[in-house]
């Protein structure tokens, strides 16, 4: 055995262990999953979870996990413009979570992370009286996110994850006071590359 020998075998071995560490992992089970997986919302931590394909199928069901996980839905929805002014929320990057108590969330991303603020659910049910899809906003697990920021118009009916995702985008790109010049380009190609899907 030569030393480059040894020594090429231990820096494989180094990098295979750090890859394998920055891999992702099922929360539940502590299986590899792959890039696009599942999710599941922890209700009572507020945290999304990655969850492999079978653990996945154990939370399907309305009452699995007994309420404490939900698995987070694929669909996203794009809608017409709202008027979510009745809401009372003044800002123009939020997502509307509403909950399984009828309390309504509004969160908008920061630098900090997730802004929280409470919306009247009575103006919620306003709101979804002129737009009926957000009747079917599945509590926890769905949100209406909104852009109007610099003009724009993006309205959707998606997944948590995407919300966190969002959230994600904003503290990554944030620089100073104001945020900078990355992060609203960076928010816009978050928004450019949603895709409906059912």
């Amino acid at each position: 055995m030569t030393i480059d020998g040894a020594l090429a075998r231990l820096i494989r071995s180094s990098a295979d262990r750090t890859a394998a560490a920055g891999a992702e992992v099922c929360d539940l089970c502590a299986a590899p999953v792959a890039d696009e997986h599942a999710h599941l919302y922890d209700t009572g931590q507020e945290e999304v979870r990655c969850v492999c394909g079978p653990c996945s199928v154990l939370f399907a069901g309305a009452g699995a996990g007994d309420g404490h996980y939900r698995l987070v839905p694929r669909r996203r929805v794009r809608l017409p413009r709202v008027d979510t002014a009745v809401l009372g929320v003044p800002v123009g990057l939020v997502f509307f979570v509403p909950r399984a108590d009828g309390t309504v969330t509004a969160q908008g991303p920061s630098p900090a992370g997730a802004m929280r603020w409470e919306v009247d659910a009575a103006a919620w049910q306003e709101l979804a009286g002129t737009c009926p899809q957000l009747a079917t906003v599945e509590p926890e697990v769905e949100a209406l996110l909104v852009n109007t920021v610099h003009g724009l118009d993006h309205h959707w009916i998606v997944p948590i994850d995407d919300c966190y995702r969002m959230v994600a985008v904003v503290r990554g790109q944030w620089r100073g006071l104001s945020g900078g010049g990355q992060v609203w380009p960076a928010v816009e190609r978050f928004f450019e590359d949603l895709t409906e899907r059912p």
